[in-house]
């Protein structure tokens, strides 16, 4: 599928791996683009993708000393990149899952007024208002507002990565709340399902 690394990439590989910067910067610029639109296959989202793109190539300068070992980068670039978007699509979707959880109880056979519970959304607006103001911000920009890193970077003055960072550590805060939580919510909604089927 893929080509052994020609002489001149092996030889780029080895300046890079001896921490010259332009022959990194020479790299990225040879194979971000490809990089990108495999990745924009995999995860279906251009923000997740350009994401994906960035780590990857953070993570290989930070570990340059091993390309020495690497004698086919493509194919090397494209397994480690669709190791972390999978990884990245796991994260996503247990945030999401997180989320229905309460959706996933049979709500048919609750009462009216026990179906339209918002309880775990009250929970949820707990979990966010406990948050740092900062990282309020970012989340409810993000989460709420649907807004890019790059946009929300914009808007309150941060860079994108304190950005990245204030919302991953917020989606760990509201998520290790939340489920925290969830167990007396879930138990509560079970007990008030038997209550009404009793009656």
């Amino acid at each position: 599928m893929f080509e052994i690394a020609h002489a001149d990439e092996r030889e780029l590989l080895m300046q890079v791996a001896s921490g010259n910067e332009h022959a990194f910067r020479q790299l990225f610029m040879r194979h971000h683009q490809q990089l990108g639109v495999h990745m924009l296959r995999i995860t279906s989202s251009i923000e997740l993708a350009e994401e994906v793109v960035q780590d990857v190539f953070l993570k290989i300068w930070f570990t340059r000393e091993s390309l020495v070992r690497v004698d086919n980068f493509k194919a090397y670039l494209f397994v480690i990149s669709k190791n972390h978007a999978l990884n990245c699509l796991k994260k996503l979707a247990k945030e999401r899952a997180m989320i229905k959880q309460l959706d996933d109880i049979d709500a048919g056979s609750l009462s009216p007024e026990v179906a339209g519970t918002d309880m775990y959304y009250n929970l949820l607006d707990e979990a966010i208002d406990q948050l740092p103001p900062q990282q309020q911000k970012v989340y409810l920009l993000s989460r709420h507002g649907r807004l890019k890193y790059a946009e929300i970077a914009d808007q309150l003055e941060l860079s994108r990565e304190t950005v990245k960072k204030y919302l991953q550590i917020a989606t760990v805060s509201i998520t290790e709340y939340v489920h925290e939580h969830l167990e007396v919510i879930v138990l509560l909604l079970i007990a008030l399902k038997s209550f009404f089927i009793f009656f």
